[in-house]
């Protein structure tokens, strides 16, 4: 009898082990297959969540017709990313060409650098030396620095690689923030329904305090730093310096960062000043602290009430993300962790409330 009992547990625990391992293999397999996915799925979903409000006034303008209004939406934001990705791409090669003529034709000219520079902390002079030999020596300059000129290159060009990248992936996850859009409430009851199973009673709770983070961090950080980054290629066009739509990428990414764009339209107005006449460079220089302080009035305008995440959690976000993913993970990391980073604190208030 104990021989039989030993069998019987003996082969109850091999098939709980293979069903286990069998289960395992396919929750890594699929893991494997939806992985290069799951960056611009989270991405839509934070898109959908964000613009759900926004798409239900447009429906309603459009007689409730939904699914057209997600259409409009996806066919804006496809075109507002490829419009502009293309005329940078266009005014980098026209850049590089015009620069390549001049030099072979020997009259590219490289301003003198002013006096101030070398009052720069840290790097001043040796920036005052590189700048003054360009300007009196190009061709010395050229081989002086070509070994680091070659690396910066390199980058660049892996820079462009991971924009273009980044491009492809922001429209993929417009197009999946459209179809979650066009079916929101299906979308909302089956998103409620997986949060309820993980958390129980706290499932309605969680969501409804998610989604007012992710509406809240999308207008208060990311939609401030879309402005921001506006704004600063408006002053950088009228201003007339070139490649703008690249440093308007980088003040998007500093803003998005929680760092002061002032740190890229900072030395860009200082090329202003040595390319441009006074008036224009004093302009474009008050313009450019603007923008660098609009923040301070445009997120009390824009973040949702009770939404408060400290600016360190969304550096980190951001900047992990960015590391991890790309561009798009610049978003989607300050979000995520904004999220995590609400849920933890209601979290430890819940348990305060509880000991008192």
């Amino acid at each position: 009898m104990d021989d039989l009992k030993e069998k019987l547990v003996t082969k109850n625990a091999i098939e709980i082990v293979i069903k286990i391992s069998i289960l395992g293999v396919l929750v890594i397999w699929t893991f494997l297959l939806i992985k290069p996915f799951m960056i611009p799925v989270i991405w839509g979903i934070i898109l959908a969540v964000a613009m759900e409000p926004f798409i239900s006034k447009i429906a309603k303008m459009l007689g409730g017709r939904r699914s057209l209004a997600a259409t409009l939406f996806v066919l804006t934001i496809v075109a507002a990313l490829i419009i502009p990705s293309v005329l940078l791409v266009m005014q980098s090669i026209d850049s590089v060409q015009l620069i390549s003529e001049r030099m072979q034709d020997k009259t590219f000219v490289v301003p003198p650098p002013p006096a101030t520079v070398a009052e720069w902390p840290m790097i001043g002079n040796s920036v005052h030396q590189a700048w003054q030999l360009a300007s009196t020596n190009l061709e010395a300059a050229l081989k002086q620095f070509a070994p680091q000129l070659k690396a910066l290159a390199s980058k660049l060009l892996g820079s462009v690689g991971g924009g273009i990248s980044g491009v492809f992936m922001g429209i993929v996850s417009t197009c999946i923030a459209g179809v979650f859009l066009a079916k929101a409430k299906g979308s909302s009851a089956v998103a409620e329904k997986i949060i309820t199973r993980f958390a129980g009673e706290k499932g309605t709770e969680i969501t409804v305090l998610a989604t007012a983070t992710i509406r809240g961090v999308m207008t208060g950080v990311v939609g401030v730093a879309v402005i921001q980054a506006v704004l600063s290629a408006i002053g950088m066009v009228v201003a007339g310096v070139p490649a703008s739509g690249l440093w308007a990428a980088l003040v998007l990414v500093c803003a998005v960062s929680q760092l002061p764009p002032i740190l890229i339209l900072g030395p860009v107005a200082a090329y202003v000043f040595s390319a441009a006449d006074t008036t224009t460079a004093v302009i474009f220089l008050v313009w450019s602290l603007f923008v660098s302080a609009s923040d301070g009035f445009l997120k009390p305008m824009l973040m949702g009430r009770g939404v408060d995440i400290p600016m360190l959690v969304i550096l980190i976000g951001a900047l992990g993300g960015m590391m991890l993913f790309g561009i798009i993970g610049l978003f989607v990391g300050a979000v995520v962790l904004a999220i995590m980073y609400t849920l933890f604190m209601a979290w430890i208030d819940e348990i305060e409330l509880v000991n008192e």
